[in-house]
Protein backbone atom coordinates (compact mmCIF):
# COMPACT_ATOMS: atom_id res chain seq x y z
CA UNK A 1 0.00 0.00 0.00
CA UNK A 2 1.39 3.20 -1.07
CA UNK A 3 -0.72 5.86 1.43
CA UNK A 4 0.13 5.34 4.52
CA UNK A 5 -0.73 6.92 7.91
CA UNK A 6 2.36 7.72 9.81
CA UNK A 7 2.05 7.63 14.09
CA UNK A 8 2.66 11.65 13.83
CA UNK A 9 -0.54 11.74 11.62
CA UNK A 10 0.83 12.23 8.47
CA UNK A 11 -0.42 10.81 5.33
CA UNK A 12 2.82 9.30 3.71
CA UNK A 13 2.43 8.93 -0.18
CA UNK A 14 5.25 6.50 -1.10
CA UNK A 15 6.28 4.99 -4.63
CA UNK A 16 3.99 4.65 -7.30
CA UNK A 17 0.46 5.74 -6.28
CA UNK A 18 -2.41 3.74 -8.57
CA UNK A 19 -5.76 4.62 -9.15
CA UNK A 20 -6.81 2.60 -5.96
CA UNK A 21 -5.07 4.33 -3.89
CA UNK A 22 -7.10 7.97 -4.66
CA UNK A 23 -9.76 6.78 -2.46
CA UNK A 24 -7.90 5.59 0.62
CA UNK A 25 -6.47 9.18 0.71
CA UNK A 26 -9.44 10.44 0.15
CA UNK A 27 -10.61 8.71 3.28
CA UNK A 28 -7.36 9.40 5.30
CA UNK A 29 -8.64 13.12 4.46
CA UNK A 30 -12.27 13.23 5.39
CA UNK A 31 -10.88 11.11 8.62
CA UNK A 32 -8.64 14.41 9.46
CA UNK A 33 -9.13 17.56 7.29
CA UNK A 34 -6.11 18.81 8.88
CA UNK A 35 -3.78 16.02 8.27
CA UNK A 36 -0.35 17.35 6.17
CA UNK A 37 0.37 14.83 3.27
CA UNK A 38 3.95 14.01 2.59
CA UNK A 39 4.72 12.82 -0.90
CA UNK A 40 8.39 12.98 -0.40
CA UNK A 41 8.42 9.72 -1.14
CA UNK A 42 6.11 9.60 -4.39
CA UNK A 43 7.48 8.70 -7.37
CA UNK A 44 4.26 8.66 -9.61
CA UNK A 45 0.62 9.50 -8.88
CA UNK A 46 -2.59 8.64 -10.72
CA UNK A 47 -4.42 11.67 -12.07
CA UNK A 48 -7.54 10.68 -9.31
CA UNK A 49 -4.50 10.93 -6.20
CA UNK A 50 -3.37 14.23 -7.68
CA UNK A 51 -7.59 15.25 -8.02
CA UNK A 52 -8.12 14.47 -3.97
CA UNK A 53 -5.40 16.24 -3.33
CA UNK A 54 -6.70 19.45 -5.13
CA UNK A 55 -10.12 18.97 -4.22
CA UNK A 56 -9.32 17.80 -0.71
CA UNK A 57 -6.84 21.19 -0.30
CA UNK A 58 -4.51 19.33 2.29
CA UNK A 59 -0.75 20.84 3.05
CA UNK A 60 1.62 19.08 1.01
CA UNK A 61 5.44 18.14 2.46
CA UNK A 62 7.63 18.02 -0.09
CA UNK A 63 9.44 18.34 -2.34
CA UNK A 64 7.82 15.50 -4.09
CA UNK A 65 10.47 12.79 -5.36
CA UNK A 66 8.17 13.17 -8.88
CA UNK A 67 9.18 16.59 -10.93
CA UNK A 68 5.45 16.40 -12.01
CA UNK A 69 4.52 17.09 -8.78
CA UNK A 70 6.80 19.61 -8.00
CA UNK A 71 6.63 21.27 -11.25
CA UNK A 72 2.93 21.33 -12.15
CA UNK A 73 0.45 20.39 -9.04
CA UNK A 74 2.81 21.85 -5.77
CA UNK A 75 2.00 25.61 -7.62
CA UNK A 76 -1.83 24.64 -7.71
CA UNK A 77 -2.06 23.66 -4.13
CA UNK A 78 -0.54 26.82 -2.56
CA UNK A 79 -2.66 28.99 -5.04
CA UNK A 80 -5.63 27.06 -4.15
CA UNK A 81 -4.88 27.49 -0.01
CA UNK A 82 -4.34 31.29 -0.98
CA UNK A 83 -7.42 32.40 -2.34
CA UNK A 84 -10.14 34.14 -0.37
CA UNK A 85 -12.32 31.97 1.39
CA UNK A 86 -10.34 28.94 1.42
CA UNK A 87 -9.36 27.26 4.87
CA UNK A 88 -6.35 24.70 6.01
CA UNK A 89 -8.85 22.21 6.40
CA UNK A 90 -10.37 22.20 2.64
CA UNK A 91 -11.87 24.14 -0.14
CA UNK A 92 -14.48 26.63 1.01
CA UNK A 93 -17.87 25.79 -1.27
CA UNK A 94 -19.46 29.28 -2.30
CA UNK A 95 -22.93 30.11 -3.10
CA UNK A 96 -23.74 31.08 -6.42
CA UNK A 97 -26.69 33.60 -6.59
CA UNK A 98 -29.11 33.59 -10.00
CA UNK A 99 -29.11 31.38 -12.96
CA UNK A 100 -26.54 32.17 -15.08
CA UNK A 101 -27.62 29.30 -17.62
CA UNK A 102 -30.72 31.54 -19.55
CA UNK A 103 -27.58 34.46 -19.87
CA UNK A 104 -27.76 38.30 -18.58
CA UNK A 105 -30.93 39.31 -16.99
CA UNK A 106 -32.76 41.96 -19.00
CA UNK A 107 -33.26 45.10 -16.95
CA UNK A 108 -36.12 47.55 -17.17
Amino acid sequence: MTVRLAEDGVVRLEGRCPIEDAEQLQQRLLENPVAVVDWQDCTHAHAAVVQVILVGGPVVSGPAAWDFLNEFIAPATKRHRGRSGASPTGPSMQKVDGDRSRGPAKGG
